[in-house]
């Protein structure tokens, strides 16, 4: 039980273990997160030392947490041999590229019968991982592309290549090429997905199981109630920020939904908002988390390595975007109190801020230590390591002068045993933090393992540029379907494919016509579909955030995902936003950005009030209707049009606004 008053989410921990199976679990996990701080700011290894070690021990973990029936069924003697079956596997596909890599080099492509025997169960073992891990889908798309590289008059199933459209043949390949490619190439399961997993996802996946164990979570979201439970709709204006402060640091949409919707969700129904909307309220604010700098889950440090630029650099183009969608979202939250009546929390029910600034500010320190070394260009991975050496730090400080100088004033003796009992259940916080982080990482490491199988069999097919033909043909050149078509490609890979593998999958296969075909800055390509790629978690039918915040509220998952979907439509608008005023995220003469940022936010604030039919006062349909071409004006790539638009919608705002001011003279 971690200090912020709710259970770290453990993944696999559903799942009944006998108890060496537990211990096990344990030194594997503690042992991968030693070895992941060894390599990020001791001793950096090679690249595929270090990302075949993390494999192999991630994947001895998933077959450890994840029984193969399922959490909620004991492993009988079958199913426990095939689990020790695919565990040897996991030690196998790690250890022998770790003892022969050199050798293996050597061979320079000519591979040997053991190489290829090898890959072979490694490809089998990593697609099971995953299955366990991750989900079917993710399996299944894998198996997909398998057989795809396969398919071809000249590969092992030339049958199959006669099911294939015309646009999508090729020559085919044999499985010692494929898994040639797949196994030991740079471009298979131990390319760039896998190796942004193995160090700078790992580490900072740590660092926020380090501020989850200590207590981080419950500060934030008080924080958060300091600053905003006494405004209308408090609760919910308390859970988009708590989720904007969370979200990066946990790393996924639904593990903030269930950490932060657990205090915000029954505060929000107690308030007045229906289970519904206080699900979705919680889903799309955890949801912006993902895209919040400086973290934006995984995702930051994909898009830095794909598109050659400092990470900084995309961490600080991606700091108004969010602050665009979060905008949106507190906004939306505003006119539901407004339309409702509701009131603020009561001040004897909400925390001081200066008591809890008293209590955890030292939670502020490593995220500021955090900020300061990205600012001076350091590693991300060292940043991580130091990072959580500060946080360590901080916490056995805290402690300290706690346990030596205030113990003693409130009457608690300092003895040797009570020392001893201190420092063991420090220990016990240390490993449960190294453990955490490991359980936490399994998923995310096995989904880029799995799209890095996707990615080459796309490169050895040559998939993408095929993909990219067929946009243009069926978009005719036109750059808004072209985009409406990689929304709905991001929405259905988003239902078998969680959001870090749906934007890699998605960036390979559509990234090339984007950027060669429509004209389309790289930098925004990929910041357009890893916005897309969220929208899997507030998309009905399949939501899933939406149906963590649903089981918390107690409400109708669809109707829950499709509140979710209300509110995040910030997630949609936006990246469409920087696609046709570019200078949002590239830059440019500074009244022409200030003016884009102007008018981006007042285009998602009228949008929101005519969503709604109200902003300081009911709207009319009339009013409404004009809104809409209004908002669509501010897109389009011309400064008279968007001085037209913007004008109509700050006069409909401000005719709204002196509407309100006229009702309450008459109450009055």
């Amino acid at each position: 039980m971690s200090d912020s008053g709710v259970s770290p989410v453990i993944p696999g921990s559903q799942a009944k273990h006998p108890r060496p199976v537990l211990w096990l679990i344990t030194l594997l996990a503690v042992g991968l997160s030693l070895f992941q701080l060894y390599s990020a700011g001791i001793q950096p290894l090679g690249l595929f030392y270090q990302r075949s070690i993390h494999l192999m021990l991630i994947m001895m973990l998933a077959f450890l947490m994840y029984p193969l029936l399922g959490p909620h069924r004991a492993r009988g003697p079958i199913s426990g041999l095939i689990d020790l079956a695919f565990f040897v596997g996991a030690l196998i596909t790690g250890g022998y590229l770790v003892l022969f890599l050199d050798e293996i080099i050597n061979r320079a492509g000519f591979w040997n019968e053991t190489d290829i025997m090898v890959g072979m169960i490694a490809t089998v073992t990593v697609l099971e991982a995953a299955r366990r891990s991750v989900g079917l889908g993710m399996t299944i798309i894998g198996v997909v592309a398998l057989l795809y590289a396969l398919a071809g008059p000249r590969g092992d199933l030339p049958w199959l290549g006669q099911f294939l459209p015309g646009i999508l043949e090729h020559r085919g390949y044999n499985l010692d090429r494929l898994v040639g490619q797949l196994y030991l190439g740079q471009e298979g399961i131990f390319g760039l997905p896998l190796g942004v997993a193995a160090t700078y996802i790992f580490i900072f996946v740590l660092f926020g199981a380090f501020l989850e164990i200590t207590g981080a979570g419950k500060f934030f979201i008080e924080l958060a109630y300091a600053a905003t439970g006494r405004q209308r709709g408090g609760p919910a204006k308390a859970a988009v920020i708590a989720s904007a402060g969370m979200g990066s640091i946990s790393g996924s949409a639904i593990a903030n939904v269930v950490t932060t919707g657990a205090f915000t969700i029954p505060l929000m129904k107690r308030l007045g908002y229906k289970p519904h909307q206080a699900g979705g309220i919680e889903a799309a604010a955890s949801t912006g988390g993902q895209i919040m700098p400086p973290l934006m889950g995984a995702g930051a440090f994909l898009i830095a390595e794909y598109t050659r630029m400092p990470y900084l650099d995309v961490v600080k183009v991606s700091i108004v975007p969010a602050m665009m969608y979060f905008s949106t979202v507190y906004l939306f939250v505003h006119i539901i109190a407004l339309k409702e009546g509701m009131q603020g929390m009561a001040r004897s029910e909400l925390p001081q801020m200066r008591d809890v600034m008293r209590s955890g500010w030292h939670f502020l320190l490593p995220l500021a230590v955090l900020v300061w070394l990205l600012a001076m260009s350091i590693s991300p991975t060292r940043v991580g390591f130091y990072a959580i050496l500060t946080m360590l730090a901080v916490a056995v400080l805290r402690f300290a002068v706690w346990f030596f100088f205030m113990a003693p004033r409130e009457g608690q003796s300092v003895t040797a045993d009570s020392l001893r009992v201190v420092v063991r259940n420090g220990l016990i916080k240390l490993v449960e933090a190294l453990e955490l982080g490991a359980r936490n990482a399994v998923a995310v490491s096995m989904a880029c393992a799995v799209a890095g199988i996707i990615v080459g069999v796309v490169g050895l097919t040559g998939l993408g540029l095929k993909f990219s033909s067929m946009m243009m043909a069926f978009s005719g050149g036109n750059l808004l379907l072209a985009l409406v078509m990689v929304l709905l490609a991001s929405l259905v890979l988003g239902m078998g494919l969680p959001v870090t593998a749906s934007y890699i999958v998605l960036i390979v296969l559509v990234g090339p016509a984007l950027t060669a075909e429509f004209g389309v800055p790289l930098l925004i390509a990929h910041l357009v579909v890893f916005w897309y790629s969220q929208d899997s978690n507030v998309t009905p039918p399949i939501a899933l955030a939406a149906f963590a915040g649903a089981a918390i509220a107690g409400s109708k998952p669809m109707e829950t995902g499709f509140q979710a979907w209300k509110f995040a439509k910030g997630l949609y608008l936006i990246p469409l936003f920087m696609v046709y005023n570019p200078e949002l995220i590239m830059g440019g003469p500074v009244p022409l950005v200030a003016w884009t940022v102007l008018t981006g936010f007042l285009a998602l604030g009228a949008f929101a009030a005519s969503l709604e039919g109200y902003l300081f006062t009911r709207m009319s349909a009339p009013i409404r209707l004009v809104l809409l071409p209004a908002i669509v004006a501010v897109f389009y790539p011309n400064l008279m049009v968007e001085i037209v638009g913007a004008a109509v919608m700050a006069l409909a705002l401000a005719g709204n606004w002196l509407a309100s001011r006229r009702q309450a003279q008459t109450a009055g």
